[in-house]
C-alpha cells in the first residue's frame, strides 16, 4: 500500500457535515453537577480551513483501493469504539456519547464499544477482541502516540480501516491508520500563551501542569506554548513544568508542590482543564485568589472550566472539541463510498476569555 504525505482535509469534502454535527449527549462529570455535553448548535465541530494538497500529489488523499477496503454502508457495518481512558472527566465522557448518539441517529448495524482504563495492553487487546467479533470500522481514540502497533496489524491485516480521534499516532496513514480527526494542539498551546501573555501583561513566572508523558497531546500542547511564550512575552519566565498526568487529583497535588518549591510563581498553564481545575483548589488552599494572584490558563472547553472563568478563578480557556461522532462517521461513510480521505481532518477550536465566558456556556461540555 503507498504511503501518504500528511494533507488537511478539504473544506469542500465535508462541508454538508459541519452544518449538521450533534454534540454529545448529557453523561455527567464524576463529583459533578453539571452537565459534560453542551448546546449542540454551539458545540459542533468545524472543519479547518483547507491546507493546499503537496505539490505533485494528485491523488489528494486514502481511498478504498490503497487502502485495501471494501465498499461499506454504515448500516450494514459492525463499528467498533476504543476509548482509552475511564470515563471520569468531561471530555471523555462527552466523546464516548457523541459516538454513541451519531452511530444510533445513523442507525449503523452495530457499535462495539470498549475502554481501555489507561492501560496501553488493554487497549490493544480490546481493539483485537473487536476485530475478532467482526468489526469492519475501528474508531480509536488512542491512549499514546506509540504501542499500538500490534492492534493496528491486527486491523491492516483485516483491510479494516482505523480512524484516529482526538491524538495522533506515529504511524503512517493509508497503512497503519486510515486519517487522523482533531485539534491543532500546537496551536492551541500558542493560544493559551496569547492568553496568559493577556492576562499577565507580558511578565512574571508561570509554572507548565504537563499531561502524561508519551503523547503527541503534550508534546505539541508543550511546544506551542513554550514557543510563543519565548517568542512574545520574554518577561513571563517559565520556572517550573511537571507532569499532573490530565488528572485533577494530580494537578491539584503537583500545583500545590509547585506553589510550596517556587512561592513566586504568578501564573500557571494546565494542559488540559481538569489539571487547571484541580489548580483551583490548590490555589486557595495556599490562601492565594486564582485568576487573580496567580493567573490560570487551560485547554478543553469543560463547562466547569468556562464557569470558572465567568466567575473570575480563571483567566482563559483553549477549547479541544470532543465531539467526533458526526466528523468520524462522515468520514468513514465518504471512505466507504470511494471518495479519497486526507491524513488529517483538522477541527477548528474556540476561545473562552473573560468577556465571553457567561454568554458561551452552551457550547461547552
Amino acid at each position: 500500500m503507498p504511503v501518504r504525505g500528511s494533507r488537511t482535509l478539504t473544506a469542500a469534502c465535508l462541508l454538508t457535515v459541519a452544518a449538521t454535527l450533534a454534540a454529545s449527549g448529557c453523561a455527567k462529570q464524576e463529583g459533578s453537577s453539571t452537565s459534560a455535553s453542551g448546546n449542540s448548535s454551539a458545540g459542533a465541530q468545524v472543519v479547518a480551513s483547507p491546507t493546499a494538497a503537496p505539490a505533485g500529489d494528485a491523488t489528494g488523499g486514502c481511498d478504498l483501493k490503497a487502502y485495501g477496503a471494501t465498499k461499506l454502508d454504515l448500516k450494514d457495518t459492525v463499528v467498533g469504539f476504543s476509548q482509552s481512558e475511564k470515563e471520569a472527566n468531561p471530555f471523555r465522557i462527552a466523546e464516548t456519547q457523541s459516538i454513541k448518539d451519531e452511530a444510533a441517529k445513523l442507525g449503523v448495524k452495530k457499535l462495539l464499544t470498549t475502554n481501555a482504563q489507561s492501560q496501553l495492553p488493554k487497549q490493544i487487546s480490546d481493539i483485537q477482541d473487536m476485530l475478532n467479533q467482526g468489526a469492519q470500522l475501528l474508531i480509536v481514540a488512542p491512549l499514546n502516540s506509540d504501542g499500538l502497533e500490534p492492534a493496528l496489524q491486527a486491523a491492516a491485516a483485516k483491510h479494516v480501516p482505523v480512524i484516529t480521534v482526538d491524538r495522533k499516532l506515529n504511524a503512517t496513514a493509508c497503512k497503519d491508520y486510515l486519517t487522523f480527526i482533531g485539534s491543532n494542539f500546537v496551536d492551541q498551546g500558542k493560544r493559551a500563551a496569547d492568553a496568559l501573555v493577556k492576562a499577565t501583561g507580558g511578565t512574571g513566572k508561570v509554572a507548565i501542569l504537563l499531561g502524561t508523558s508519551g503523547n503527541g497531546v503534550t508534546t505539541d500542547r508543550t511546544k506551542g506554548f513554550v514557543d510563543q511564550i519565548a517568542a512574545t512575552a520574554p518577561g513571563l519566565q517559565i520556572v517550573a513544568q511537571q507532569t499532573g498526568e490530565f488528572a485533577r487529583d494530580k494537578g491539584q497535588q503537583v500545583t500545590e508542590q509547585l506553589l510550596q518549591s517556587h512561592p513566586d510563581i504568578t501564573a500557571l498553564y494546565a494542559e488540559n482543564d481538569e489539571m487547571g481545575l484541580g489548580a483551583v483548589t490548590a490555589v486557595k488552599g495556599a490562601g492565594k485568589k486564582p485568576g487573580t494572584d496567580i493567573k490560570i490558563v487551560s485547554v478543553d472547553g469543560t463547562r466547569n472550566a468556562v464557569q470558572a472563568l465567568a466567575g473570575g478563578e480563571y483567566n482563559g480557556v483553549i477549547e479541544s472539541n470532543p465531539r467526533f461522532g458526526p466528523l468520524a462517521f462522515a468520514t468513514a461513510q465518504k471512505f466507504f463510498d470511494g471518495q479519497p480521505i486526507p491524513d488529517n481532518v483538522i477541527i477548528t477550536d474556540r476561545a473562552y476569555d473573560p468577556d465571553n465566558a457567561k454568554t458561551s456556556l452552551d457550547g461547552a461540555y
